[in-house]
């Protein structure tokens, strides 16, 4: 048997060990367009290789995939995040579970990653053609022809691991596939306001988040940037949110509720630091320990609260006004920048046109498909490289049959 497979990248190789893992009489040619293999998993995780999730209960884990969480069910009974950590370790790379679950080799570096696929690419003696960019795929007979730059060759079966590439979406279409227009997801937010990005690196453990004229809404950690808002809580609307807000053009507006707190009980806190501390001014006297010292200024300055002023002078307009902004501060979102290196995007193959116990094309047997060329997609944490785990590991079974 002869195996062709498209794409260069962590599910590529995963499914051409994953099948030589199986059937090791097969054989099998690794096409990558550029010049450079496994680009993706040298950036995951700001080098690190972020490379699964520590949840290890498939109902639980498909929570993290605002696409594909019904298809991926059953393929998670088969292999998650525990069989890829145990798959790596038996083959010398020690991982860790940091505090927030994200899975990382203890060296620190990708290339530990890189180093493991590759030794396992040369013991099984796997082909890997770079510089081979695939022009057309065609059905001849029991076969499949696919023509390169450089060559063509004849396969079996194909297993298309291109990620988010609208080339290779445009040659499956022609094969008869529906292809889900591609958004990005996974973005952070541009904001107008220029005194809030004068704050970056200020975070709020817990922040309520309502995209206005939406449902859209979320709660969770947000970091200020030099240009706007990032952080889970952003990510994870983002994700929700991509086909919605791409829509919109990336320009709306959102509320945050920066204590996640309901007004009255802000209010209540706040009368009582007047009643404590009158003589205080309000500039330098922070009563939230959730907000840094340079955070609450900026509200009391927003408030248009005099910096001398003390608490026993705040007038009933001022103190609401302060609460006002502490739980629901409107900013208008003008655009979107991509979450660090890592590009993801919300489209690609439409799922009713895949068998996921196999991972094969319905509409051309013989095309197999993993990862990002999916209509998958994961939030930031290692999901993606989890749905590319999973979805090779099937591959591999599956043509072991």
């Amino acid at each position: 048997m002869k195996i062709v497979i498209i794409g260069g990248g962590a599910a590529g190789f995963f499914s051409a060990i994953q099948i030589k893992e199986n059937n090791p009489s097969a054989e099998v040619i690794i096409l990558e367009k550029s010049q450079k293999t496994l680009q993706k998993v040298e950036i995951s995780g700001g080098g690190r290789c972020n490379v699964t999730h520590g949840c290890f209960t498939p109902k639980e884990f498909t929570s993290f995939y605002p696409r594909g969480a019904k298809e991926l069910l059953g393929p998670f009974h088969k292999f998650l995040s525990g069989d890829m950590m145990q798959w790596l370790e038996d083959r010398g790379v020690p991982l860790k579970i940091e505090a927030d679950n994200r899975v990382f080799p203890v060296s620190n570096s990708s290339q530990s990653i890189i180093d493991c696929f590759n030794t396992e690419i040369t013991k099984y003696s796997i082909t890997v053609k770079t510089g081979e960019g695939v022009k057309e795929i065609v059905k001849d007979g029991e076969y499949w022809n696919i023509t390169t730059d450089k060559s063509k060759y004849i396969a079996d079966n194909i297993v298309i691991a291109t990620g988010s590439s609208k080339l290779f979406w445009d040659k499956l279409a022609k094969l008869g596939h529906t292809i889900v227009k591609p958004v990005p997801s996974l973005f952070t937010f541009k904001v107008k306001e220029d005194n809030i990005i004068s704050l970056p690196g200020v975070s709020v453990p817990n922040a309520s988040i309502k995209i206005l004229g939406t449902k859209l809404n979320y709660a969770g950690p947000l970091l200020i940037t030099h240009w706007g808002f990032s952080g889970p809580a952003i990510l994870k609307l983002s994700a929700i949110g991509a086909r919605i807000l791409a829509d919109k053009q990336y320009c709306f507006d959102i509320s945050i509720n920066w204590l996640d707190s309901k007004p009255n009980i802000i209010e209540q806190l706040l009368l009582s630091v007047k009643a404590e501390n009158p003589k205080q001014q309000i500039h330098n006297n922070n009563p939230i320990e959730e907000l840094s010292k340079r955070f609450w200024q900026y509200f009391v300055t927003k408030a248009n609260i005099s910096a001398t002023k003390k608490w026993a002078d705040i007038s009933k307009k001022e103190l609401n006004l302060l609460v006002s902004l502490l739980t629901n501060t409107v900013y208008q979102i003008e655009g979107k920048t991509t979450f660090k290196e890592e590009f993801v995007t919300a489209g690609g193959v439409d799922l009713k046109e895949v068998d996921f116990g196999r991972f094969e094309s319905k509409i051309a047997r013989g095309i197999y498909m993993a990862g990002e060329v999916l209509n998958i997609d994961g939030l930031t944490g290692g999901f993606n490289f989890q749905n590319a785990w999973t979805g090779s590991y099937c591959i591999g079974k599956a043509l072991a049959e």
